[in-house]
């Protein structure tokens, strides 16, 4: 067998590499929200001497699966505590878009349930150890997004709110006053659940209300663009969605300059 020598600056990565993985606490949480249990996901590098902000993340139709967990582990190797939340209950997934599309009406029948659930989140993630006070943002993807967009015309005390291919319009609307968060918004130029004019609509809305919002549209590009697995799924049930992942590295690395903006770290 042929000997080799790893050069020193790689073993350094390697070693760097190996000790930011066991920095990472990560745990399965079980929550109550008016007596019903949420299964939520939390994660933070335990190392860190000091509180930090936290990120609240709200998952996609499909329900509390393993994307958004795995977006949940990724804010906190920046430096955060992310609590991936529970909107359906009971961390349901689906395996199927009817199913998705059966989960997403039920949650979203309630104005006033979808809000509560949001906000015990909010609450519990405000309580955890390494979380500084008043420092909460929230991101979504998917119908994830379009939450997270609600929550901020709502006035729920977050500094901000980033929704990535998410819904941009509905019953709701941002009044003067109202909205505490910054808002930034990516979404697809290709994307067939939001069209062209749902971007124009929430542009004139937010503006209208006063509202700080930066909208990053990507030509030619299809909804889920931030999940890999889009494509499969697309394949699988006939759907109009598609992972891009230069679309989902800009999105990614605008939303941590965002958070860096608002906790200025």
């Amino acid at each position: 067998m042929k000997a080799f020598a790893i050069p020193a600056t790689a073993l350094a990565l390697m070693l760097v590499s190996a000790t930011a993985q066991a920095e990472l606490k990560s745990e399965t949480v079980t929550y109550q929200v008016n007596g019903e249990d949420h299964t939520g996901y939390l994660a933070f590098d335990e190392t860190l001497g000091e509180t930090r902000p936290g990120i609240l993340i709200v998952h996609e139709w499909w329900g509390h699966n393993d994307f958004v967990r795995q977006q949940a582990d990724r804010l906190a190797r920046e430096g955060y505590t992310a609590f991936a939340l529970d909107m359906y209950g009971g961390g349901k997934v689906a395996d199927h878009p009817d199913d998705a599309r059966s989960f997403m009406q039920a949650a979203t029948a309630d104005a006033e349930q979808l809000r509560q659930r949001f906000v015990t989140a909010l609450e519990w993630l405000q309580a955890h150890p390494t979380v500084a006070a008043g420092k909460i943002a929230a991101q979504g993807y998917c119908f994830g997004g379009a939450v997270v967009l609600n929550m901020a015309r709502l006035g729920v005390d977050l500094a901000g709110v980033v929704s990535i291919h998410g819904a941009l319009t509905g019953p709701i609307q941002a009044e003067p006053g109202q909205v505490r968060a910054r808002v930034q918004v990516y979404t697809g130029g290709a994307d067939q659940m939001v069209p062209a004019s749902q971007v124009a609509q929430l542009v004139t809305e937010m503006q209208d209300a006063g509202v700080d919002l930066t909208l990053t549209s990507f030509p030619g590009v299809l909804h889920s663009f931030s999940n890999p697995a889009a494509d499969a799924l697309a394949e699988r049930f006939g759907m109009p969605i598609g992972y891009d992942q230069a679309a989902a590295e800009r999105t990614w690395q605008g939303t941590l300059a965002f958070y860096q903006d608002l906790f200025g770290r």
